[in-house]
């Protein structure tokens, strides 16, 4: 089974972030996507401490110990950009006004319920951020996981047992393997890579699945 690598991944995400669009990266495997947001594409990236208008990664040697973003990950400022009141960050995010947010996850259920945040293990160390807020807040949640945890058990599932981020806020899930909508109609796998067949996802994923490719655009 040939699963796509992390940058692969933030690769295909990236694709479907359209021109205009207002988004926050999670910390993590997210923020890889703003190094594959093409140069003439207008999107407007967000960070949670109180940037709008992010760019790549900064080339070695040119790091500003003052342009951070949420995962404390050294990032660019594109002209016109800013940097506000973390208050004002959060208002952004809780009013409704980013277009989309990508974020981790431990697990996402059928419904689309989103659990990001902690594994319920006793020595776990909460870290929500502000997670809640952008699971509720954002018109669109994209999530980017692994398909399956180390020891192989898929992370889309029927219900989650770990502590819940948000309820039914998840749009689209990118994993190494797949990109699936979840819909009225439950999950529906809408691209398999690497010439992985329909059937043996679904052998993975204990959930049923519907497969749509996407129609492919000009």
């Amino acid at each position: 089974m040939q699963k796509l690598t992390r940058d692969e991944m933030a690769q295909r995400v990236a694709r479907d972030i359209p021109e205009g669009a207002y988004v926050n990266l999670g910390i993590g495997l997210p923020t890889r996507i703003a190094n594959y947001l093409p140069a003439d594409k207008e999107v407007f990236l967000h960070s949670e401490n109180g940037l709008l208008g992010m760019g790549p990664k900064p080339a070695p040697g040119e790091e500003d110990p003052e342009l951070i973003n949420a995962g404390k990950e050294y990032v660019t400022l594109l002209t016109g950009g800013c940097f506000f009141h973390h208050g004002d960050s959060f208002a952004m995010m809780r009013g409704g006004h980013l277009d989309i947010c990508v974020l981790g996850a431990y697990q996402v259920s059928a419904s689309g319920d989103l659990a990001n945040w902690s594994t319920g293990a006793p020595d776990a160390i909460p870290a929500v951020g502000g997670a809640m807020d952008l699971a509720i807040g954002a018109r669109q949640v994209f999530v980017m996981m692994d398909h399956l945890t180390r020891d192989g058990q898929s992370k889309l599932v029927d219900t989650c047992t770990y502590p819940l981020t948000g309820v039914g806020c998840v749009s689209r899930i990118y994993t190494d393997l797949a990109v699936i909508d979840i819909t009225e109609r439950g999950p529906v796998v809408r691209e398999i890579f690497n010439g992985l067949s329909f059937e043996e996802l679904q052998r993975i994923t204990p959930v049923k699945l519907t497969f749509e490719q996407l129609a492919q655009s000009a």
